[in-house]
């Protein structure tokens, strides 16, 4: 079942003490035998929330992007241990060539920052043979400098979507076998789920246990296809940029109150 959030007081702007009041209550409704231990987040509402500013959109790609690390602080204060951003769908590369130059020259710098704070280690998933090579060799770069930090797992997205990875995934298995020196009747004969989880993005890391998408659109857009069959949703009003602990609180208290029958 998939549950809204919402942005607390509508336009009106709550005191600071008032949250924190409310968060400490959230955070004892929680059940903390029941914390995620991996949540994928769908970065969700840059462009609106800058438009109702009145503000281009490579501006709310940018306060987005600085809201990145305070967000997975807060992931970890609550016992995460693995965080999935989507940063960069496949279909975002149709955009403008000014806006998607700006966006991916933003997510490169992004995640250099969070790879040279030390607190996280990075993991690119997505097809970097869609951005430009530059950007594809700073993400590499960044993720490769952070492989030694012992702290939550960050996948960051990039020329991801799901109905991609699925491909890559049955590609690369492919290859492999023809490597071995398999027949087609012989890869067919092996081929089965396990065999393609292998070569998925997310190799060697269990599936989401929850999916939370800001801005208040109530869809996946192909976001972990092959890895979500049993994940829990949680859509939330709030957009990208205005997304608050409160917002991460509210989604755990909601997972940890849902009987997960893992389609049993």
């Amino acid at each position: 079942m998939a549950t809204r959030g919402g942005r607390e007081g509508g336009p009106m702007r709550i005191p600071e003490f008032l949250y924190s009041i409310y968060e400490r209550r959230l955070v004892r409704e929680i059940d903390q035998t029941r914390i995620p231990c991996h949540v994928g987040i769908i970065l969700d509402g840059n462009r609106r929330w800058a438009r109702e500013l009145g503000s281009s959109a490579s501006a709310g790609h940018r306060k987005g992007a600085d809201h990145v690390d305070e967000v997975l602080g807060w992931c970890k204060e609550a016992g995460i241990s693995i965080v999935t951003l989507w940063m960069l769908s496949t279909d975002n590369l149709s955009r403008s060539d000014e806006e998607l130059n700006e966006l991916i020259g933003i997510i490169a710098d992004t995640v250099e920052n969070l790879a040279s704070s030390g607190k996280w280690r990075i993991r690119i998933i997505g097809d970097l043979d869609l951005v430009p090579k530059d950007a594809a060799s700073r993400l590499r770069a960044a993720a490769s400098a952070s492989a030694g930090a012992e702290s939550m797992e960050v996948n960051v997205a990039v020329g991801y979507g799901g109905r991609h990875e699925i491909t890559d995934a049955v590609r690369a298995y492919l290859r492999e076998q023809a490597a071995a020196g398999a027949s087609l009747e012989e890869v067919a004969e092996k081929l089965n789920v396990s065999a393609i989880t292998e070569h998925m993005y997310t190799s060697g890391q269990p599936d989401p246990d929850l999916i939370i998408r800001t801005s208040g659109e109530q869809r996946m857009s192909g976001f972990m296809l092959w890895q979500t069959v049993h994940t829990e949703l949680y859509f939330c009003e709030a957009f990208w940029p205005e997304f608050r602990r409160t917002d991460l609180l509210r989604a755990l208290r909601d997972y940890s109150a849902r009987e997960r029958r893992m389609g049993r």
